[in-house]
């Protein structure tokens, strides 16, 4: 079965009981037994619901893996999967990564006696001198949030393996629509399924996908034993979405190359963080390891102050002034203030991400629009 169907079909099937095409909402909380231990694979909603388990088959499909499990929000995924660590171990983690997943390994974790290094993966150089006997995973971002810089997967797990450690890609950006981390030698992959998968900005959700049988039964454990769940409602609201996330992701892809372009060319724009751009330093890596360049965009003013980017992103009339991405909908940002604001000034300016640097996830919107809304919002500097 080739890709574009995948996305229609993966995981799903007709309703045995009534035929019904889209996969029945199973609101239950329990589910009755003929007789003590004869449940017919489900027992507690908390364990399995099939609405639920219908979700998890169908993005490990798309990622090309055999185990899913689905959560309550991407950072109730991260947490299952940093939870397979004990105490003394250590994560090797993007130093441009989102905020969220930067708080949860520093103000959480770090409680819990695990410590966290972060650093430019895209120098296997630096990853390397971090690894000692106390490394126990390598957590990826690429394309990295905000910055979009791209890591070398293939690489970086082929380290990861030399040292038995456990290699988390994060996808959310790119999507299994332009990129598998699996075949590149992921042993996790995570989504932040709120976004693309998603897609319509109306739903909270996480997943984890692998395809070790041993990872799978830890991972399964965690999520029975903590119960960070999504309910059947949000797991129906992303099996929608996945039967539209290419022609989505296309869209929003051709979009960001006009933008891009826009952006490049435009007198009061300094700086265009965008790997589709061919004078992009991680445009190479993005052609051999992607099939697409994405629909997120960074990029920076010629006045670079807080207060400019403010002003800009306050001043637009089509995008929308908020948090999350790849809805739709166009949303634009400040992440120095807004989605990356638990990362101390200092380390956010030495990785990169300046305080006025604007994020953009580019919507399906017609282009022409997108493109005249940004210029009349960065005109408005000059009033």
């Amino acid at each position: 079965m080739r890709k574009n169907t995948k996305y229609i079909h993966a995981g799903v099937h007709p309703d045995p009981s009534t035929g019904a095409i889209m996969t029945p909402i199973f609101q239950t909380s329990t589910f009755v037994q003929a007789s003590p231990g004869d449940h017919q694979g489900y027992e507690y909603a908390r364990t399995g619901n099939p609405t639920r388990n219908a979700l998890e088959n169908a993005i490990a499909e798309l990622e090309g893996a055999k185990y899913g499990l689905c959560f309550g929000s991407g950072l109730a995924a991260m947490d299952t999967a940093l939870k397979m660590l004990k105490s003394g171990d250590e994560v090797i983690a993007s130093d441009d990564l989102y905020g969220g997943s930067y708080r949860i390994l520093t103000k959480v974790f770090s409680h819990y006696g695990i410590k966290s290094h972060f650093v430019d993966m895209s120098d296997m150089s630096k990853v390397k001198e971090k690894i000692n006997s106390s490394t126990a995973m390598l957590w990826i971002e690429t394309p990295t949030n905000p910055l979009l810089k791209l890591v070398d997967i293939q690489a970086i797990t082929d380290i990861g393996k030399e040292h038995k450690l456990i290699n988390v890609v994060d996808n959310t950006f790119a999507s299994p629509h332009l990129q598998t981390p699996m075949a590149l030698g992921a042993d996790i992959v995570l989504h932040s399924a709120t976004k693309y998968l998603g897609g319509h900005s109306d739903v909270v959700l996480g997943a984890l996908v692998c395809d070790d049988a041993d990872l799978a039964e830890k991972l399964y454990f965690l999520q029975n034993s903590c119960g960070a769940v999504c309910g059947p409602m949000d797991s129906f609201l992303v099996l929608r979405g996945l039967k539209t996330l290419h022609v989505r992701i296309d869209r929003a892809c051709e979009n960001a190359m006009k933008i891009a372009h826009f952006l490049k060319d435009h007198k009061d724009v300094s700086r265009v963080l965008y790997p589709g751009l061919e004078d992009n330093p991680y445009h190479a890596l993005a052609v051999e390891q992607m099939t697409g360049f994405g629909g997120m965009i960074s990029f920076d003013l010629a006045d670079e102050s807080m207060e400019s980017a403010h002003k800009v992103v306050s001043n637009t009339k089509i995008w929308a002034l908020a948090e999350s991405l790849g809805g739709v909908e166009s949303l634009i940002g400040h992440p120095a203030s807004m989605t990356h604001g638990a990362i101390p000034r200092e380390e956010r300016m030495a990785a990169g991400l300046m305080d006025g640097t604007i994020r953009l996830s580019v919507g399906i919107e017609d282009v022409e629009d997108l493109i005249h809304d940004l210029d009349m919002a960065i005109l408005s500097l000059k009033k």
